[in-house]
């Protein structure tokens, strides 16, 4: 890897709140010239690395590049490619020439492409390869969508297209400069399409001073080093990377490592070895489902020495949970069981040097968090939305958490729960409405700013916010009794062998659930127990030793269940769900009508007789 040594910066930048994303890069530029700012892995499997001085110049060539298309100030601009470079400059390119990048989700369906083409009126796409030419080409002759042309990314791919190479071969005018960085703090920045869990993607609308507001307030709350490092591996298409992987490194100067394939995001971290890890709450669930596979695997002995380390760490984070101050006592053993036993443990997955975990986009299970909590990792659940421009409250080491709460919120923001708890918020990063196709911007705050979330839940007395679920979401029973979805699925997901559940309900008299046997815990789970793994999960399905034991699941979740959220009958099912197969958002959140839809017969046979 070349990567620039740390000539200068020790300390956290300034940036104003007038700010603009440009005005950033260039200060970056100056004051940070050495720094690394982009990282990534070449098909030989070596590193590149650019500087923020190397970067400002990369995206000046490349803005020029775009402008020769005709690409000018306003005009939105599509994005179709994995965590790349050619993405990542291109969308600080745009900017600095006053365009606005639209990040599209890989896994996006033809119909949403299309619909997204023609809401934002963007002439240019840019996509990665062949397979999103095949996607994209017949909107070009689409008459309803305005698209003139793609820009193809991967060498010998673009046909009859521009290649993504002759944009940086365009020569700078020499008058050029002047027409950069003229960006001012309310113009849009992007426009972030919602991942779609239910109905069509609609277009948020977000400005350099929705963006940076939020940059702010969360600098204000966690605890990192200057200049940290950041593992880019979620889809620029969600809020959540292009406030991490983008907006905020831009910020603190910080140094992005790309990770075009989230399958190998286990390297990088273990490469890199993060001051910062976020994860929405699917990651660590499978984090924690691989670790617990191994642990199941070492002798008793071994294992009995972790879990007692792991004891006295949540020991100790409870005392940080609650304000107090561990006793010396603990302190001293926290710290030896951390030493001689977490961090080692930590150290072979790389994340031994994180200082702040966090996680967002959907209620995280407790078990999980209580999990990591055994290493000393407390994860920061956060909540927010893309309307929100991302995080609105947060759980922070700085000012306060409260383990199974989403935190107090950030900043200037304001939150308040209405009667029939639906949770409200409004403050300078809530987005200014979604976009019409005739280039409008549709408001969607009332007269006094406060946006209506669709999130159900409570604020206690301290101030930190409860999730309940999506006020969309809730099951009403044919009896009446309203029941949170997410909250029966978490309890059927603390046993090691579920690793995914949907529980459906609406207008029945008892509820049911599909269950997903986990791929990596449950062949653990076998081994440990004796049971014979060789037929894969089909077959752990079928054993009478793994039902009995996810009936013993059920009954334990139950038991800590109202009648009303009781789960009376099963369907364990073997495939697990995901974005390619459509159960999943690529942001990793359940599409509840797809899976219903999917598995009709087999919920409508668990209320036979």
């Amino acid at each position: 890897m070349t990567s620039a040594p740390r000539t200068s910066g020790d300390q956290q930048p300034a940036t104003p709140a007038d700010a603009t994303l440009p005005l950033l890069l260039t200060r970056n530029a100056r004051d940070y010239p050495g720094l690394p700012a982009v990282s990534w892995r070449q098909p030989d499997g070596e590193w590149t690395t650019r500087t923020w001085a190397q970067v400002h110049e990369d995206t000046a060539r490349l803005a020029a590049g775009y402008a020769a298309l005709g690409v000018g100030g306003g005009d939105h601009v599509l994005l179709m490619m994995a965590n790349r470079p050619e993405h990542w400059l291109s969308d600080l390119a745009l900017v600095r020439i006053g365009a606005v990048p639209v990040s599209v989700y890989g896994t996006a369906a033809p119909e949403q492409i299309t619909h997204i083409a023609r809401n934002c009126r963007a002439r240019v796409a840019v996509v990665e390869g062949a397979a999103q030419v095949a996607v994209w080409a017949p909107l070009l002759d689409d008459p309803g969508t305005p698209l003139e042309r793609l820009v193809v990314v991967e060498p010998d791919q673009e046909g009859a297209h521009l290649a993504y190479a002759a944009l940086q071969d365009e020569p700078v005018p020499a008058e050029f400069g002047k027409a950069l960085d003229a960006a001012r703090p309310d113009d849009p920045l992007t426009v972030v399409y919602t991942s779609g869990t239910t109905g069509e993607p609609k277009g948020v609308v977000l400005t350099h001073r929705h963006v940076l507001a939020n940059a702010l307030a969360l600098d204000a709350v966690v605890e990192l080093p200057p200049h940290v490092d950041h593992i880019c591996y979620l889809p620029f298409a969600h809020i959540a990377e292009r406030m991490l992987g983008i907006y905020l490194p831009c910020h603190r100067a910080s140094h992005v490592h790309l990770c075009a394939d989230p399958a190998g995001v286990g390297d990088i971290v273990r490469r890199v070895r993060p001051a910062q890890f976020f994860g929405v709450p699917r990651v660590w669930e499978k984090l924690a489902a691989t670790v617990r596979a191994v642990l199941s695997l070492m002798p008793p002995e071994q294992r009995q020495v972790i879990d007692d380390a792991a004891e006295v760490a949540r020991e100790y984070v409870g005392y940080r949970e609650r304000g107090e101050t561990p006793p010396p006592e603990l302190q001293e053993r926290y710290d030896r069981c951390r030493t001689e036993v977490l961090l080692p443990l930590l150290a072979a997955g790389g994340l031994d040097r994180v200082t702040w975990a966090a996680s967002a986009s959907a209620p995280m299970p407790l078990d999980v968090v209580r999990f990591w909590a055994g290493f000393g990792i407390v994860i920061m659940d956060a909540w927010g939305l893309t309307e929100t421009t991302g995080v609105a409250t947060t759980n922070s080491p700085r000012t306060g958490f409260r383990l199974g709460s989403v935190g107090r919120p950030v900043g200037e923001v304001e939150v308040r729960v209405a009667a029939d708890g639906e949770i409200e918020v409004r403050g300078p990063s809530v987005f200014s409405g979604y976009l019409r196709e005739d280039g409008s911007v549709r408001p969607a705050v009332d007269a006094d700013g406060w946006l209506a979330t669709g999130d159900i839940g409570r604020l206690d007395e301290d101030g930190y916010l409860w999730l309940t679920d999506r006020k969309k979401e809730m099951i009403i029973t044919s009896t009446g009794k309203n029941v949170s979805p997410a909250l029966v699925e978490n309890a059927l997901k603390e046993h090691p062998l579920i690793g995914q559940a949907l529980v459906h309900g609406d207008n029945r008299s008892y509820l049911v659930a599909l269950l997903v046997l986990d791929p990596e815990a449950a062949p653990a789970w076998a081994t440990a127990h004796g049971v014979e793994a060789g037929t894969g999960l089909t077959g752990l399905a079928a054993h009478p030793v793994v039902r009995a034991e996810v009936d013993r699941a059920v009954a334990a979740a139950n038991s800590r269940l109202n009648r009303t959220e009781q789960v009376k009958r099963y369907r364990l099912l073997t495939e697990e769900w995901g974005p390619a197969t459509g159960e999943l958002t690529p942001s990793l959140k359940m599409r509840r009508r797809i899976i219903r839809d999917k598995y009709g017969a087999d919920l409508a046979a668990l209320y036979g007789d």
